[in-house]
């Protein structure tokens, strides 16, 4: 019996602005909510006794509601200082978990101040509201498969926060372009049965695959720019957690940049599958035959964890 996780619909792991989205911004009447009545037990029902909140007690709504305000106000007043935080693309969990602890740190104050540069003297990718994208499409602790890039795509209209990922319209990159290969040629996954017509990936993200570049910006046309800029200990804080607080997460780890990765890897508890990276210049030196992706569900499975399913992209 296959474990079934939750996969996210769209839009359903929360960032901050959107938990007051819609009907929820609604006041509610502060009487109904913190005034209800007692029930006692009567001599015409002799069932248990059933007993809703007493006046002033606190409801798990308004605990949410009472955390999402503190949270909120809290990040719009870290962007006033941070400007490389955009408070409405953040997803909830991964900033309780994990994200409100880095955001304080001092390499994190000094990334911020050389993305405030950066920003002014040239074009930086992604836009601001993407960087933390990799956040918004599932639960922290719903990630069942890591994928790590190296920095984001340097052209225009290309990076969105995703690795090796592009928005829909934007001609396929050569390195997803062979992973499209990898995948349509292995046996064992017979549903990816043809190159997609796109490169966007949000449905892998939607099943719990984090799609994480180790640098997350990067400046127009010039690869690797960032590198170096503190970005790298923001991610290897992200890998350290999921290790050490999930279990049998898979990484793909493509090309000895991502393999260093590894050393923060509990491999006691996670599945590490390193190959050759997918660009052009390596692809053929290990990439094209491994068949991680097929290897990946062969783990999870193994795990009584749902498999990815690799052909649905969006």
């Amino acid at each position: 019996m296959l474990r079934m996780k939750k996969v996210s619909a769209p839009g359903c792991q929360r960032t901050i602005d959107s938990f007051f989205s819609g009907g929820e911004k609604r006041k509610l009447d502060s009487k109904q909510e913190l005034e209800t009545p007692k029930r006692t037990k009567t001599e015409e029902d002799g069932d248990e006794e059933k007993v809703k909140p007493a006046a002033g007690s606190i409801t798990p709504e308004q605990k949410r509601r009472m955390e999402t305000n503190r949270v909120s106000a809290e990040l719009k007043l870290l962007s006033k200082t941070l400007p490389v935080i955009d408070p409405s693309s953040i997803g909830m969990s991964w900033y309780r978990e994990l994200l409100e602890v880095e955001f304080k740190k001092v390499y994190f104050k000094e990334l911020s101040g050389f993305y405030t540069s950066a920003s002014a003297r040239s074009t930086v990718y992604p836009a601001r509201e993407n960087i933390f994208s990799w956040t918004r499409y599932c639960d922290i602790r719903d990630v069942k498969v890591v994928i790590i890039g190296q920095d984001p795509y340097h052209g225009a209209n290309q990076a969105h926060g995703l690795c090796f990922s592009v928005l829909k319209g934007v001609p396929t990159p050569p390195s997803l372009l062979n992973m499209y290969k990898e995948l349509v040629n292995d046996p064992d996954l017979p549903h990816f049965n043809s190159i997609p017509s796109h490169g966007y990936l949000e449905g892998w993200a939607k099943q719990g695959v984090l799609l994480l570049n180790a640098v997350l910006t990067v400046e127009a046309s010039k690869a690797n720019s960032h590198r170096d800029k503190g970005w790298e200990n923001l991610t290897t804080a992200v890998i350290k957690w999921i290790s050490n607080n999930l279990r049998n997460v898979v990484f793909l780890l493509w090309g000895a940049y991502a393999q260093k990765k590894a050393n923060v890897v509990d491999k006691s508890k996670h599945v590490c599958l390193m190959t050759a990276h997918p660009s052009p210049l390596s692809a053929h030196k290990g990439f094209f035959g491994s068949r991680p992706f097929s290897k990946c569900n062969e783990a999870l499975t193994r795990n009584n964890i749902e498999p990815v399913l690799w052909h649905q992209l969006d």
